[in-house]
């Protein structure tokens, strides 16, 4: 991209706003009052913690294709609400995923965004009807009754998220992950496995913007996945540096719990180096299927600083 333009571009002030009108959004999503202190622990889940990527990453696709994020009354554009609405279902269903994982059946960890895990915060039983919960409200959110989003639109949306959360994604992913402790994995089955685990619910946040107002073009899409196909897995393999270079405070989760739990890491079997030295060319990659799409560069320059956002990041 044209250094001009990436100047212009401030990453810091669109998400900024972008990531409060999600978390509007979610606070009005989410019923405190749901019953015997079910609401209270979901919102504990969900809300002022967090990254916030995979709802961002929805979001600056959906302004590649056109969508104006920017409306003064976005209730009155469809692919707009569309886009947010999608945006709020995505982090809704990797919050789920993370209540889950915690508990101790799956990773057993106490600490998660900084604060205490949602098992130790309100009990186990209590942590799995919130993942229940929220991946329900994650399809409550694609499917308004009020009419405000079109229905190919929600049809394509609510088909994209469903397949990227089960078996054929993140579902799948995970138990790949719990059977592979101990286990010596080749460089390509450790790919498969992130591919899964982490790299089909960001795919699905770039897609799920995409659609937000109607399929887009074959080379555009072809291009967003390429794109959030390396995205997704430097994630991972930034993920895996971090767990070995940075500590608990700074992660806001346990550091060093892979090397503990004997799990395959892409640092464990390459090296940290070369480990390093992937991340930068999945992110070189991320930047090249950009360019392939023919998208203005201007659009994509939310997607482009958040590719290096993954990389440069620090928990």
């Amino acid at each position: 991209m044209n250094k001009s333009l990436m100047a212009e571009f401030s990453f810091k002030t669109w998400a900024d706003a972008r990531l409060a009108q999600v978390e509007q959004v979610l606070k009005q999503g989410i019923d405190g009052h749901a019953p015997a202190g079910l609401g209270e622990a979901m919102r504990y889940a969900v809300l002022d913690g967090g990254k916030r990527l995979r709802p961002l990453l929805v979001l600056a696709a959906a302004e590649a294709v056109g969508v104006d994020l920017e409306a003064a009354n976005f209730a009155d554009q469809a692919s707009t609400v569309a886009a947010f609405r999608a945006a709020c279902a995505v982090e809704l269903i990797h919050a789920y995923s993370l209540v889950h994982d915690d508990m101790p059946c799956m990773d057993n960890d106490v600490l998660r965004r900084g604060k205490p895990t949602v098992h130790v915060q309100y009990g186990e039983a209590q942590a799995l009807l919130v993942g229940d919960g929220l991946q329900a409200l994650a399809f409550e959110f694609l499917t308004p009754l009020d009419g405000s989003t079109d229905l190919q639109v929600q049809a394509l949306q609510v088909g994209l998220l469903a397949r990227a959360a089960g078996y054929q994604g993140m579902a799948g992913g995970q138990a790949i992950d719990l059977a592979s402790v101990g286990l010596p994995l080749t460089e390509a089955q450790l790919r498969q496995m992130h591919r899964l685990k982490t790299g089909a619910l960001l795919l699905c946040s770039v897609q799920l913007g995409a659609v937000s107002a109607g399929k887009p073009s074959t080379v555009v899409s072809e291009a967003l996945a390429h794109y959030a196909q390396a995205l997704g897995l430097a994630f991972q393999v930034v993920d895996d540096i971090l767990d070995v270079t940075s500590d608990s405070a700074t992660l806001g989760k346990t550091a060093g719990k892979d090397a503990a739990a004997d799990k395959p890491t892409y640092v464990s079997l390459l090296g940290l180096a070369s480990a390093q030295k992937l991340a930068e060319q999945l992110h070189a990659e991320s930047l090249a299927a950009l360019d392939a799409s023919g998208l203005n560069a201007t659009a994509t320059a939310a997607l482009r600083a958040l590719a290096s956002q993954v990389v440069e990041r620090k928990n």
